[in-house]
């Protein structure tokens, strides 16, 4: 059942997506050859802690961390360890918080230190697939919209999309109805309508969108060891075009 938020909820909703969005921008100043992973989940604890909200994730179905770090091939739900980030790197962050009675969740794949041209391009491809989704996030669109529109936007240059993990509603649960694959068909679909919130998150990867997950039972990784990049944002549908919920 997909719940519609009041715009008194999407308020309160965009307070919890600021808290997250602030966090990631601390981190990603952070992000540089030597630190570890560890260090940034310490952080984006405490700073979370400070600003009165709970991390979103820690405890999520046992999941043991409270922010997602995944290193080039590793495409989500990466765990966060002591081992030095090193310049060629590319890192992706994932944050949730809880604030207000609301969930937030966002996003973003940074590079450390001087990466290659081809690991910077499939960062911007896959963060301008991103905004090609929100634009398509409209009442009288369908879902299927925001779905083509990242495929569309990512294959035409050479990269894949994944299949096996896709976005979600949000709300006063961290998951809710609908599923948003970032991959589809325009047209089909459910109908978009004012009021639905929806953490639309691409993940792309440099090679075959084929992955699987680790031993620890949560780190995803590409089957062929290719790079993979995501970004997301908590998107409100409102009668006046989509609006970022997670942005400062």
């Amino acid at each position: 059942m997909i719940i519609l938020k009041s715009r008194r909820e999407i308020d309160r909703m965009r307070s919890a997506g600021c808290i997250v969005a602030e966090v990631l921008d601390e981190l990603q100043s952070l992000v540089c050859p030597g630190i570890t992973t560890h260090e940034l989940e310490l952080f984006a604890s405490a700073r979370a802690h400070k600003l009165n909200a709970k991390c979103a994730f820690r405890g999520y179905n046992k999941y043991p961390s409270s922010l997602c770090c995944s290193p080039n091939n590793q495409v989500v739900h990466g765990l966060p360890n002591k081992d030095p980030l090193r310049s060629g790197d590319i890192l992706s962050l994932d944050f949730g918080v809880f604030y207000d009675n609301f969930f937030g969740d966002a996003a973003i794949t940074i590079p450390v230190g001087v990466i290659s041209d081809d690991a910077l391009k499939l960062i911007s491809v896959t963060e301008q697939s991103l905004y090609a989704a929100i634009e398509m996030a409209i009442p009288g669109n369908r879902l299927g919209d925001i779905s083509s529109a990242i495929q569309s936007f990512v294959e035409c240059r050479g990269y894949s999309v994944v299949r096996d993990f896709v976005g979600h509603g949000i709300g006063k649960n961290l998951h809710e109805d609908p599923q948003i694959p970032n991959y589809g068909f325009s047209g089909k679909g459910i109908l978009l309508k004012p009021g639905m919130v929806l953490a639309i998150e691409p993940m792309i990867n440099e090679k075959s969108h084929e992955v699987k997950v680790l031993n620890d039972n949560w780190t995803v990784v590409t089957c062929d060891g290719g790079l993979s990049a995501h970004f997301e944002h908590t998107v409100a549908i409102t009668e006046n075009g989509p609006e970022i919920l997670t942005r400062i």
